[in-house]
C-alpha cells in the first residue's frame, strides 16, 4: 500500500491574511514599514486588485482545495510560520506574524494534519505566543513538532498513524542560517524551537540519535528542515551532505526543506526524496517589491507517494500563483517558468519535471529510467 503525503512550504496565515478572515485579531504590529497588519492587504490590492473585506476560510486556499480533494493524501504537512495567539510581546527582530486562534478554520478547512514549528516566526510574540500556539494546535487535534516547552518536547517527533497500520514520524529542526539564533532554541525547562547551530557532523549525530530513539521497524520518517536564506537558488554541499547522511545513517525517507520564499531543487537519493526548498504556501507578500527575479508569487503543492519501505514511488506537483491573498492557477508562461527553474536546479541530480495531467508536473529521476 502506498502512503500519500501532501507537503508544502511556509504557511504564513497571520498579519494580512488574518485581517481578512472572519475573526480578525488585533492588527497592531511593530515593524519598520508597517504598524497595522491591514497595510499588507492594501499593498496586495494595489498590485492585484480588490480583496473582499471578509473572506471565508476556503478563500485563501483557492485551487489548492480541489487539488487536495482529488488526490486525498493520508498526511498533510506544512511549516507553520505564524503564532496562533492574541497575547505576547513582539520580539525585536522586525517582523511579527500572528493569527487569532479563532481563525483556526483556515487550517481545518484544508484538513492539515501536522505542522512543523521549527522556524524563525513561531516565537514572534514571545513565550506566551508560543504557549498559545502549542495549546491551540493540540486543542484542534493537529500534530506538531519542532517547538515545545522544553528541548525534549521540541525535538520529539509528531507521530501520525497511517491507514496501513504503520506510523509516520515527523521531526523538525531549524538552523542558524534561516534566521533562528541560539536564543530561540529550546532547552531544559526553556520553551523554544528545535535548533541546530550548523550542519556539522556533531549536529548530524544529535539528530540521528533522536531519530533512532523513536523509530520502530516499519515507521516512515520525515525530517522537516528550516534551513538557508530567503533568497538563494544555490545548492550547498553542506545541505546535500546533511540530507544524504540522514538517509544513510538514520533511515530517513523524505527531507522537507523550507525557508526560501521560492521553490528550489529536487533530488532523489537512494530512492528517497530531498526537497531542498518548497517555497511559500500562503503569505501576504504580494504587494512587496524586490526580488522579482525569484518569482516568489509562484509555487508548488507537493504530493508524494511512498512505497511501504519509504522509497519514492511518485511525486506530483501542482503549480500555484499567489494573488489577492489566494492561491490561483498560474498562466501557461508562469507554469513554464516553474518547470524550467526547478529543472535547471535539479539537473545536477539527474532529476527533472515534465508535464502531467490536469496542468500538474511529475518528477522523473535516474532510477526510473532503467
Amino acid at each position: 500500500m502506498l502512503t500519500k503525503l501532501f507537503f508544502a512550504g511556509d504557511l504564513m496565515c497571520g498579519r494580512g491574511i488574518d485581517q481578512v478572515l472572519p475573526q480578525r485579531g488585533d492588527p497592531a504590529i511593530h515593524e519598520a514599514y508597517a504598524q497595522h497588519a491591514g497595510d499588507y492587504v492594501r499593498l496586495a490590492e494595489q498590485k492585484n486588485g480588490k480583496i473582499p473585506t471578509t473572506v471565508d476560510y476556503s478563500y485563501p486556499w483557492g485551487v489548492a482545495l480541489a487539488a487536495l480533494a482529488e488526490r486525498r493524501p493520508h498526511v498533510r504537512l506544512v511549516n507553520l510560520e505564524t503564532s496562533l495567539t492574541c497575547r505576547g510581546e513582539p520580539r525585536p527582530h522586525g517582523l511579527h506574524y500572528r493569527m487569532n486562534p479563532a481563525n483556526m478554520g483556515i487550517l481545518n478547512v484544508a484538513e492539515i494534519d501536522c505542522c512543523s514549528l521549527a522556524n524563525n516566526h513561531v516565537l514572534d510574540w514571545g513565550e506566551a505566543g508560543l504557549r498559545d500556539t502549542l495549546e491551540v494546535l493540540d486543542k484542534h487535534g493537529i500534530h506538531r513538532s519542532g517547538a515545545g516547552l522544553d528541548a525534549a518536547e521540541a525535538e520529539a517527533p509528531a507521530i501520525l498513524p497511517l491507514p496501513s497500520g504503520k506510523r509516520m514520524l515527523v521531526f523538525a529542526y531549524a538552523t542558524t542560517d534561516s534566521g533562528v539564533d541560539a536564543e530561540c532554541s529550546a532547552g531544559p525547562g526553556k520553551p523554544g524551537v528545535a535548533w541546530l547551530p550548523d550542519l556539522s557532523s556533531t549536529s548530524l549525530r544529535h539528530v540521528v540519535q533522536r531519530i533512532r530513539a523513536s523509530k520502530r521497524p516499519g515507521d516512515l520518517v520525515v525530517v522537516s528542515l528550516h534551513w538557508g536564506g530567503n533568497w538563494d537558488f544555490s545548492l550547498y554541499e553542506a545541505q546535500t551532505r546533511f540530507a544524504r547522511d540522514l538517509i544513510d545513517e538514520a533511515g530517513v525517507d523524505l527531507i522537507h526543506g523550507h525557508s526560501s520564499h521560492h521553490v528550489k531543487a529536487l533530488e532523489v537519493y537512494r530512492g528517497r526524496l530531498i526537497a531542498y526548498g518548497c517555497g511559500d504556501l500562503l503569505n501576504d507578500y504580494e504587494g512587496i517589491d524586490g526580488y522579482e527575479s525569484y518569482r516568489s508569487d509562484l509555487g508548488l503543492l507537493y504530493f508524494a507517494s511512498l512505497k511501504p519501505d519509504g522509497s519514492l514511488a511518485a511525486l506530483e506537483l501542482c503549480p500555484i500563483k499567489r494573488s489577492r491573498l489566494r492561491l490561483n492557477r498560474p498562466s501557461s508562461d508562469e507554469r513554464d517558468w516553474l518547470l524550467n527553474v526547478v529543472n535547471r536546479d535539479s539537473e545536477h541530480f539527474g532529476s527533472y519535471l515534465e508535464p502531467a495531467a490536469n496542468d500538474a508536473f511529475k518528477l522523473t529521476w535516474p532510477a526510473m529510467q532503467h
